[in-house]
């Protein structure tokens, strides 16, 4: 039979190549009104779907335009050295920044606090968040590795015991899955033939002149032996890790669904199939027919069962079983963490991994391995009820972040996530990446020059800033007094426009270059030096933020002209929590109306911690070089 034509037109189209998941994926897409094609050479897709991965299909990928399955380079995660290699890396630079880190810190506080160091130490390792390799990843060798493989073989010998049960390996070869080219280690005996056969296969390698159709490179992996069982028989976890995209990241996880074998358990069995678990294997037992339902469970009744079986015993927590993926999302991040910089990133790349998990009699959880392309067939009951929801969560979730990307959007929230839970958000870490760039300490958004403008004719230099100020190493004459505010005191134009008597009309004093201060955009420090500010004499309605910490007042000579109503500044001082609020109230009424009866002798020091001053009539408020004043706008006319 010849193949149908692929249709034409403007699509939207998709391709689907292999039959895994073939039903699921397909009416996904037809049930969004896109149309198959057949022919994998087009590249007007919107959708490509390949159980293998073909280079052309990536060299044509137009990013932001297309959807593709599978990153190019995700064996870094999906194959046994792949993965090996990318924890082993992680590892090792992550130990040796948390030493360089950590260690220095506690050098450091030993001295401080001698007695406490080595609470110190362990709380320092506790709080890092990064796991170490061998306490969720099992032992594991690279037999193409000269040194690894002698490291083996010779430490083997010595690891075996003299127990009824010996040290087991299983060797896996790195780029299958479905359990093909698995066998295991249990004997000295096994351990040599072993070894024989691979020196033969590196002997005929290095004959060989051409370098195609190597044979698998292979791992062995110490065999857990004691693992948790569930009636008698073996399980592990299947659960599934989703890279809806790479261009922002935005990773989620699912649980998945409990995979067991056939048969009762049994380390010392000859019988593949007890000691593997996935359906590929056990489809291989003539028992799977009868118990084909019993091969799957779903994670309720996983946990039930535990519920009812170890809880009293073991003294496990109710629901312990919901509790473990927490375990399980803890490691696939930190298997994230190690490949994120090598993923190769693009919008329009995502992958769906399948993560296989075990947990042995003490209810430690390890990692066996990470699959491309996980099965996505529906043999069993809870399969039908799994896979289907797992694929078309999946592909919604890529799909809405795709649109959102492609339009700029907003990502979060997703309006279809359901029972995936997000591990990661790129859109999350730009967003604190850009906000600790763009955030800036109040003094550097004002520049120095907008508040103070240095000038030597003039006496007082009064500055505003927050936080450290640099304005603090600055060297002015003797005649110059400091006020230095890291304190929030708000001035108000209409705050308490009504407490001012309206007899009572302070003076305004000329003024050169005057210049508000509310409204004035921000400037550099160059243009704000060199720009002439119109005068405004007309007062403008504002709220000025200041910080107000020390106010010193030395001798005579150097007293500001400071026009400030006593009464109304006296009944603005909401609240002064300062020993020094008697002493500056007494000083406050000596400044009277002019600001020139205070007495002359007497030098005032007053610190003003935290306080917010609220001026109830509308003020003007100007700086000229380094005075600050402060008038009651007239509200008539002078006659003269």
């Amino acid at each position: 039979d010849k193949r149908p034509e692929d249709p034409r037109g403007p699509g939207p189209f998709f391709y689907f190549g292999g039959s895994n998941g073939a039903s699921i994926v397909v009416s996904y897409c037809e049930s969004r009104g896109w149309q198959r094609i057949c022919d994998k050479t087009r590249t007007d897709y919107k959708l490509k779907w390949c159980e293998t991965k073909s280079p052309a299909a990536y060299y044509s990928f137009k990013a932001g335009g297309q959807l593709i399955y599978q990153i190019p380079n995700n064996k870094v995660l999906t194959t046994k050295i792949g993965l090996l290699n990318s924890l082993r890396e992680y590892d090792r630079v992550s130990s040796k920044s948390n030493i360089t880190k950590y260690v220095g810190t506690a050098i450091f506080f030993s001295f401080l606090f001698l007695f406490n160091y080595c609470i110190y130490i362990q709380n320092v390792f506790t709080c890092c968040r990064r796991m170490r390799l061998e306490d969720f990843f099992p032992v594991t060798f690279r037999m193409d590795m000269k040194d690894e493989r002698e490291a083996f073989f010779n430490g083997t010998t010595i690891r075996i015991d003299t127990d009824t049960i010996q040290n087991m390996w299983i060797c896996k070869p790195t780029g299958l899955n479905q359990g093909r080219g698995i066998f295991l280690l249990r004997t000295p005996e096994d351990i040599t033939a072993f070894r024989e056969r691979l020196q033969n296969t590196i002997e005929q390698q290095s004959n060989r002149k051409s370098l195609f159709n190597l044979p698998q490179a292979r791992i062995v992996q110490q065999y857990i032996q004691n693992p948790l069982l569930l009636k008698g028989r073996k399980f592990d976890v299947r659960s599934y890790f989703l890279i809806a995209s790479t261009s922002p990241y935005m990773v989620f996880f699912r649980h998945g669904y409990i995979r067991l074998t056939c048969n009762l358990y049994d380390p010392n069995s000859d019988n593949i199939t007890a000691h593997l678990t996935n359906q590929y294997m056990q489809k291989k037992n003539p028992l799977y027919s009868l118990l084909k339902e019993e091969t799957v469970w779903s994670m309720e009744r996983f946990n039930i069962y535990i519920n009812e079986t170890y809880m009293l015993p073991k003294g496990l927590p109710k629901d312990w079983a919901l509790g473990l993926f927490k375990r399980m999302q803890h490691i696939i991040m930190q298997c994230f963490q190690a490949v994120k910089a090598k993923l190769h990133c693009k919008l329009g790349y995502f992958d769906l991994i399948g993560c296989d998990f075990l947990i042995d009699e003490d209810f430690k959880v390890w990692l066996l391995e990470m699959n491309c392309n996980p099965a996505l067939h529906t043999n069993c009951e809870v399969l039908k009820d799994v896979i289907p929801q797992t694929v078309t969560e999946a592909l919604d979730l890529t799909l809405e972040i795709f649109q959102k990307s492609c339009c700029g959007l907003k990502l979060l929230p997703l309006n279809s996530q359901r029972n995936f839970l997000l591990l990661y958000s790129g859109e999350t870490v730009t967003i604190t990446k850009q906000r600790h760039k763009t955030t800036r300490p109040f003094s550097t958004l004002h520049p120095k020059s907008s508040s103070t403008h240095i000038n030597t004719n003039k006496t007082v230099a009064i500055a505003t800033q927050t936080g450290k100020s640099t304005n603090r190493a600055s060297k002015y004459s003797e005649t110059q007094a400091k006020c230095l505010v890291p304190s929030t005191a708000v001035l108000s134009s209409s705050a308490l426009s009504n407490t001012i008597p309206p007899s009572q009309q302070p003076v305004e004093l000329p003024m050169k270059q005057p210049s508000p201060i509310s409204q004035k955009p921000l400037t550099s420090k160059a243009q704000e030096t060199n720009q002439l500010r119109p005068h405004q004499p007309n007062p403008v309605r504002s709220r000025v933020v200041l910080q107000l910490s020390k106010c010193t007042w030395q001798h005579p000579a150097v007293m500001s002209n400071l026009n400030v109503p006593p009464q109304p500044v006296r009944s603005a001082i909401r609240s002064l929590s300062t020993p020094a609020l008697s002493k500056g109230s007494n000083s406050t009424q000596r400044l009277g109306a002019q600001g020139h009866q205070t007495d002359k002798m007497e030098h005032m020091s007053c610190n003003l911690k935290t306080s917010k001053i609220h001026l109830a009539e509308p003020y003007s408020l100007h700086t000229v070089g380094t005075e600050m004043k402060v008038a009651k706008v007239k509200e008539q006319e002078d006659d003269g």
